[in-house]
């Protein structure tokens, strides 16, 4: 298949217009457009075609409830790093939609998977989890696509979000994604609006 300019210019919309979205509409997605985003996801790459990454959609109340306290107290001891000022900035980002965000997915890689029979991984075992990684960007641009948010909670304790889900010893978790339709659409990214960090260009040398 020849891609043309049309393509390119609709696959740069989408990715100008990716954002790490924290504010949320309560709208419930269909279940056939989370059908199709589970589909997106089965066309990204894998070491090995390994394809180890492992999704739980977490719709229990008492289960959201404990990660919503463990990204509260992993938000709060993050804080601590800062002088008093830059805390004060800190605090006021609003660094997750976990409570607004209709579909909670906690994406886990599975760390000893049959499939790919470990090629490509004995010199670098940690392209399993590049390798969800980038089934999680694959998601993350096909919501946008649907023009569907998707944030990214890193402020949380991994071990206590693996026992609360109980999942296998060997699951490693990746990616905590808070998924729905995006409160107000903004072509500026939040962190650049707060002042707390602009884009750095790539860094791309000959050597």
């Amino acid at each position: 298949m020849e891609l043309t300019q049309a393509h390119r210019d609709a696959l740069h919309d989408v990715l100008r217009w990716r954002r790490d979205v924290r504010h949320f509409l309560p709208d419930a997605i269909p279940d056939e457009t989370l059908a199709r985003l589970r589909t997106a996801m089965d066309l990204a790459p894998s070491v090995g075609n390994a394809r180890p990454w492992r999704v739980l959609q977490v719709t229990t109340p008492a289960l959201r409830t404990k990660i919503i306290e463990n990204f509260e107290a992993a938000n709060e001891t993050a804080g601590q790093i800062y002088d008093d000022e830059t805390r004060a900035s800190y605090a006021s980002l609003k660094l997750a939609g976990l409570r607004e965000a209709p579909v909670h997915l906690a994406v886990f890689t599975e760390n000893q998977p049959i499939e790919g029979r470990g090629l490509g991984r004995q010199t670098m075992p940690e392209m399993l989890c590049y390798s969800s990684v980038t089934a999680i960007y694959t998601l993350w641009l096909a919501a946008r696509a649907e023009n569907l948010g998707l944030g990214w909670v890193s402020i949380l304790d991994p071990a206590s979000v693996a026992q609360t889900l109980g999942v296998p010893d060997h699951w490693q978790l990746t990616g905590y994604l808070c998924l729905g339709k995006a409160a107000f659409d903004n072509d500026t990214p939040l962190l650049h609006e707060k002042k707390w960090q602009e884009n750095t260009p790539t860094r791309w040398e000959q050597v």
